[in-house]
């Protein structure tokens, strides 16, 4: 059974913390003297007065949120977030075109960071403050985030948590869901803040090392600079981002367990984690020898290079140092390939998870064995433990729907003019949450110039690759909404 009053009064609740997440960009305005204060600050009134509204029409509803309830309050707080996240570009002017501020903003929520904007460098301080707040906000979980940090609003329903966290193996340190969300959130700020140190040290200046960081951890992509990490021409910010964006890719209930708890065998023991750097060494190498005999990169910079790329992309981080599309085909395929692993459930990478790709592998290889050994009962396994049927039926569907999902966006992406790399290069990377695509839209390119249909499909893809398709296909389906 629904309950439409608990799900506005949740949403209500959720646009006064979204106001409070912008009213950081208020300071930031105050701070290097800005003049979109004023614009700011009406988005601000905008979501307070929205938030107030849903709340006061909902008083004395249940305070029960069912299971279906929490699908829908997932899927309706990041369309809400999304839709009043556009009102600083608008308001401001800097970017006046609704479908294109709503697309940055999306594109920021979701840490895809695939961006509409060609003058970067132009954007007030306070409004980098707001992409980069968007990202960071958007690579934990606007419910998780809400649940870790504001309790008070009685937030920490096990429904709302089960209907945003995403990946096939889900860590849990607590019993209690409040307790583990802020376990995960002091990881997560303290990786953002020794992040953002490391990056000044290394020569970034310290507003760009602040917004870097929060980019950084979230593994979203978006960059102070038009040229990204390039602007900067710094091995050691590139190091340093690099290092930061494999942590970011790494689940972070193990990272806390590695650091908090004094416990770094835990990484090394975890089958997830092996692979995940596996796959990292193991292409970095072969497209740094690439790199090696097909351009006029020495063997350091070729390394450096592809390192940065690999990880970049893995994790689906977006930044880049160099235009891979302008590599050997096999080079830039490889990194494609990269789009649809990612890296570790329980990050905030998106793409398919290296945790399911094991599985889907091992369910393969116990294929072949059933084949010659018809009657022999072959368990899969993932770090020692046997993993059960349903869980290997729900990674089955998930792959089934996200080829699904991006072989529609190649359709309607072809159906709108673009060639079939262009078209194919969007699809994965909004469905991943990568970001950077291929051909024309590779990752010194912006996607201005797009239809405007394909920037609302793309902004879709990007939804329901961030909430892992289920969380919102699953309202399109008729037997969602039949009364049990």
């Amino acid at each position: 059974m629904l309950h439409p009053k608990v799900i506005f009064r949740i949403i209500g609740m959720l646009l006064f913390i979204e106001a409070a997440f912008l009213l950081s960009s208020v300071g930031v305005a105050l701070f290097y003297d800005e003049h979109i204060i004023v614009p700011l600050l009406h988005s601000i009134a905008a979501m307070v007065g929205a938030g107030s509204l849903f709340v006061l029409l909902c008083r004395g509803s249940e305070r029960n949120i069912s299971r279906k309830d929490g699908y829908i309050v997932v899927t309706l707080c990041w369309l809400f977030f999304s839709l009043f996240g556009t009102l600083p570009y608008i308001f401001s002017g800097y970017i006046p075109n609704f479908t294109d501020a709503f697309f940055e903003t999306m594109s920021g929520f979701t840490t895809t960071g695939a961006t509409i904007l060609n003058n970067i460098e132009e954007l007030p301080k306070s409004l980098l403050f707001w992409r980069m707040m968007t990202h960071w906000v958007g690579g934990l979980g606007i419910v998780f985030f809400t649940v870790a940090v504001f309790p008070i609003f009685g937030l920490g329903d096990i429904n709302l948590f089960s209907a945003e966290s995403v990946g096939p193996m889900r860590a849990k340190l607590h019993p209690r869901i409040s307790v583990t969300a802020r376990w995960i959130l002091t990881i997560y700020i303290a990786l953002t803040i020794i992040c953002a140190i490391s990056l000044n040290i290394a020569g970034m200046g310290r507003f760009d090392a602040v917004c870097h960081a929060m980019s950084t951890i979230a593994t979203g992509g978006f960059s102070t600079k038009q040229a990204s990490i390039a602007a900067f021409n710094s091995p050691a910010i590139e190091y340093v981002t690099t290092l930061f964006m494999f942590l970011g890719g790494v689940n972070l209930s193990l990272l806390y367990m590695a650091i908090f708890k004094l416990r770094p065998m835990t990484l090394l023991r975890d089958t997830e984690f092996r692979t995940y750097a596996a796959v990292v060494v193991s292409f970095t190498l072969v497209i740094a020898f690439g790199l090696y005999f097909t351009s006029d990169m020495g063997v350091a910079a070729s390394l450096r290079t592809s390192l940065f790329q690999v990880v970049s992309v893995q994790t689906t981080t977006g930044f880049a140092t160099a235009n891979y599309v302008l590599w050997q085909p096999l080079l830039w395929l490889m990194l494609c390939a990269l789009m649809f692993i990612g890296a570790c459930s329980g990050s905030t990478s998106g793409a398919m998870k290296c945790a399911r790709i094991s599985i889907l592998f091992k369910v393969m290889w116990n294929e072949f064995k059933r084949i010659v050994h018809p009657n022999a009962v072959i368990p899969v396994r993932m770090a020692g433990k046997i993993v059960p049927t349903g869980v290997q039926s729900a990674i089955l569907a998930y792959t089934v729907i996200y080829i699904f999902v991006l072989m529609v966006g190649l359709f309607v992406n072809m159906g709108f003019g673009l060639d079939f790399l262009d078209s194919f290069g969007l699809s994965v990377a909004s469905v991943g949450n990568v970001g950077p695509a291929l051909g024309h839209y590779g990752p010194m390119d912006s996607l201005a110039l797009l239809p405007a249909g394909v920037k609302w499909f793309c902004s879709f893809q990007m939804l329901v690759g961030r909430l892992e398709f289920f969380a919102v296909l699953l309202l399109f389906s008729p037997i969602f909404w039949k009364r049990r």
